[in-house]
């Protein structure tokens, strides 16, 4: 029996040493293999596992937009407050202000236009603004020239004076009747009891005729009232 284990124990010898350098040269990595022992590329992506690599641990750039699968990433990832503003979002943006503006103006015109020093201020329907006064756009009639007179007195205004209607005659738009129409100044005549009244023509031109005519008319409204 002696003989028989002297014979085995080199062999038993060398296992023993062969099994105590295995599990030295696992240890020995384990503690000596770490992340700035591995080489660049070294290692493919997919022999990592899931979630060995956090996100903090990764250089800035390092992925690219182009290498992240589509819905990877969703709004509750992002942090708004590094985004800029995107072009139509700028464009709204100016749009809301000038609408803005815009309204803000018109309600300023619109408080200017009610009211001047505590008094109504504006133009009706059918009239437009000329010369600082509310004109008619049409004209009235026909009557002679004082029933012409009253009528505008009526309406709260007064026949225009003969070159402020010729002027406005002019504006686009605007027709005077053919004859003429009534202004409200006045020309002297022979007969003590006639007088004539000067009238504007479709053209522009100043005639006069006798009071007694019937003409058309139109009247002008101060703007404020």
């Amino acid at each position: 029996m002696s003989r028989g284990f002297r014979r085995q124990a080199p062999a038993l010898i060398l296992a023993a040493l062969a099994l105590v350098a295995a599990l030295s040269g696992t240890v020995y990595a384990a503690a000596k293999i770490n992340g700035k022992t591995i080489k660049v590329k070294s290692l493919p992506g997919n022999r990592l596992a899931i979630g060995s690599v956090p996100g903090n641990r990764l250089k800035p750039g390092a992925i690219q937009g182009g290498q992240l699968a589509p819905g990877s990433i969703t709004g509750i990832h992002i942090d708004v407050s590094t985004l800029g503003q995107v072009p139509s979002a700028a464009q709204a943006e100016r749009a809301q202000s000038a609408k803005e503006a815009e309204t803000a103006q018109n309600a300023v015109n619109a408080q200017n236009a009610k009211t001047v020093n505590g008094y109504g201020a504006g133009c009706k329907s059918g009239t437009r603004l000329f010369a600082g006064a509310c004109w008619q756009v049409d004209s009235n009639g026909p009557l002679n020239a004082p029933a012409a007179a009253v009528s505008c007195a009526g309406q709260g205004g007064e026949l225009p004076d003969a070159l402020s209607l010729a002027a406005f005659s002019q504006q686009p738009g605007i027709v005077v009747a053919e004859g003429g129409e009534w202004s409200g100044d006045l020309t002297n005549v022979s007969d003590v009891d006639l007088y004539a009244a000067i009238t504007v023509s479709p053209s522009g031109s100043v005639n006069s005729a006798l009071s007694t005519a019937t003409k058309r008319f139109r009247c002008v409204v101060p703007l404020v009232g």
